[in-house]
């Protein structure tokens, strides 16, 4: 088959066996959480900011144990998550067997879903998986699932209540308005609590000559320009190549290490042991591990550098940190240990930071968070500040109070996106074990409902009465003769 005309009947018959797998399941479960009001609203049970990958798992999983989620993206329909955006990438990173988001169903993977369109031999002949048909995926996904995704609706404030309760303020097309979940659960990303990093000095740079790597920028702007790219991990080879491949003059890679790294040390530390044992360790493993990543830091994908150094205009320049950086007319004097580089335009590759309080919409409630910070002191020359400031979560990825009793309600917020790594480790937000993570959250969630409603639940055990057995299913004995004998006398 060829594996560029999709067949829509092979497609068909995989919806159809899905079907049939999560009916001899019982997928999903039948509701069973009481409707609640409040001031004469519905409150919804779950509400997921972020529908992407994460927040599509999440709201699989719960949808599976009886428990309805509506997911509020801001982005259109089918654009959700980076990869038909700000992502830049030619193939995913993942080798392409990891089912990701299936949560063990086979007919829900990514391969069912690519050979039932392309055929087993197009399979065998892929490498990685390419980046836009990992979204066309994530849509099937989406679709095949029939999650509710509200689509260009921002979530612009988050307010936890003392009543059980959690406010969402939301702007959409249609207007404003407040809703209320019993719990909210922010799948956002990689920069799921903060944004991009930057560095101090390029504090006074003017705005048009740089952009991060996961701005949203046509790159067709940078025709004709020297562009430096500060960086050597994977957002740095893509936005270098697209640079590139857009007719950049020239691409200076700035790599402040003296090598690029080669081993993907997170690779080699995966498997089920750490999917599932990550949680239960002592705080000091946790961060021994977390940190030993951080520093030795992801390798680019060979794809990926290879993409770049095919170009005859592309200096990688390693051991070549910024030390500063001046404007003069319009070109930038970028000073390093290597000399000074003049460049018409930078692209910061430098990650993500933790930073609550820059984010509008967790103003209620940012401050009283508490990060590793609060609760960890890391060893003599283990400083690291990504892990400090990451949230300190409780067993159901929920934030904790820095003071108790300072935000009632807090714990109704939970962490699903990548700043929950140091708690729970990498199972929310990567591909291999989003699946893991989306299932032990939504088992945290369902623990917790039925917790806050045993009551009601118990009074309706007591209340249900269809009975299984009517009582015409035997005839009683008399007693036995030699008993009824003797009574006689």
């Amino acid at each position: 088959m060829n594996p560029t005309t999709p067949s829509s009947a092979g497609l068909a018959a995989l919806e159809a066996r899905l079907r049939e797998d999560l009916a001899w399941l019982e997928l999903p479960a039948k509701r069973w959480i009481p409707e609640r009001t409040l001031d004469g609203r519905s409150v919804m049970n779950v509400a997921i900011v972020g529908g992407g990958m994460a927040g599509l798992a999440l709201a699989a999983a719960l949808g599976h144990l009886g428990i309805d989620a509506v997911i509020y993206d801001q982005s259109p329909r089918g654009f959700e998550g980076p990869w038909a955006t700000t992502a830049r990438m030619e193939t995913l990173r993942s080798p392409k067997q990891l089912t990701g988001p299936a949560l063990g169903l086979p007919s829900l993977t990514f391969r069912a879903w690519f050979e039932a369109q392309f055929g087993v031999e197009a399979w065998d002949a892929l490498d990685k998986i390419p980046r836009l048909q990992w979204m066309d995926y994530l849509r099937w996904y989406r679709d095949v699932l029939d999650i509710d995704v509200r689509n260009e609706h921002r979530v612009t404030a988050i307010t936890p209540r003392a009543d059980g309760s959690v406010a969402l303020s939301v702007t959409s097309p249609a207007g404003s308005e407040t809703v209320v979940a019993r719990h909210v659960v922010l799948a956002t990303g990689r920069d799921g609590l903060g944004g991009p990093s930057v560095p101090a000095f390029v504090r006074d740079v003017p705005r048009r000559f740089y952009a991060h790597s996961s701005d949203v920028l046509d790159y067709g702007t940078l025709r004709g320009k020297r562009v430096g790219v500060i960086g050597a991990g994977a957002s740095a080879m893509d936005s270098a190549a697209t640079a590139l491949e857009a007719g950049a003059a020239s691409v200076d890679l700035l790599i402040r290490r003296a090598d690029i790294p080669r081993i993907n040390k997170g690779k080699g530390a995966g498997n089920p042991g750490l999917t599932h044992g990550h949680v239960a360790l002592s705080d000091d493993w946790k961060w021994r591990i977390r940190h030993y990543i951080n520093v030795q830091q992801v390798p680019p994908p060979r794809g990926s550098t290879l993409r770049v150094s095919r170009h005859a205009n592309a200096r990688f320049n390693l051991g070549a940190p910024v030390i500063g950086i001046e404007q003069v007319d319009d070109e930038l004097y970028v000073s390093t240990p290597k000399g000074v580089f003049v460049l018409d335009f930078l692209v910061f590759a430098t990650g993500f930071r933790i930073d609550l309080a820059s984010r509008p919409e967790f103003a209620p409630f940012a401050r009283h968070v508490r990060a590793w910070k609060d609760r960890y002191a890391s060893p003599a020359g283990d400083d690291d500040i990504e892990l400090a400031d990451s949230p300190d979560l409780g067993p159901a990825f929920e934030f904790q109070e820095k003071t108790p009793g300072a935000c009632p309600g807090l714990e109704r917020i939970h962490c699903f996106c990548a700043p929950a790594t140091l708690s729970h480790g990498a199972l929310s937000g990567d591909i291999p074990a989003v699946s893991e993570g989306a299932k032990r959250l939504a088992q945290g969630l369902a623990a917790t409902f039925y917790r806050e409603d045993v009551e009601l639940h118990y009074a309706n055990m007591a209340a249900f009465a269809e009975p299984e057995v009517e009582g015409d299913e035997w005839t009683p004995a008399p007693p036995p003769p030699a008993l009824a004998e003797r009574e006689a006398k």
